[in-house]
């Protein structure tokens, strides 16, 4: 279980508007926070503060349950 970033909707999000493509660098910069938990959040190895989660969100225009899925895991009930 955990959160997991819904990598597609920020495909749409970076797609659809003013956003470009963004690395992974440029985007750990503009979070201030490494490109590895960047990497991380895209793999499912990482659990975002919920900080971090609404930083993200604002930054592509969206809102947090729109990129974020939690899943709850058999250990969590």
């Amino acid at each position: 279980g955990g959160i997991i970033l819904h990598t597609e909707s920020l495909i749409l999000a970076c797609h659809s508007g003013k956003q470009r493509e963004i690395k992974q660098e440029e985007l750990a910069e503009a979070m201030g926070v490494s490109r590895q938990t960047i990497s991380s959040l895209e793999n499912g190895r990482y659990n975002p503060s919920v900080i971090l989660a609404i930083k993200l969100a604002r930054y592509f225009g969206m809102h947090v349950e729109d990129i974020f899925i939690y899943e709850e895991g058999q250990d969590e009930k």
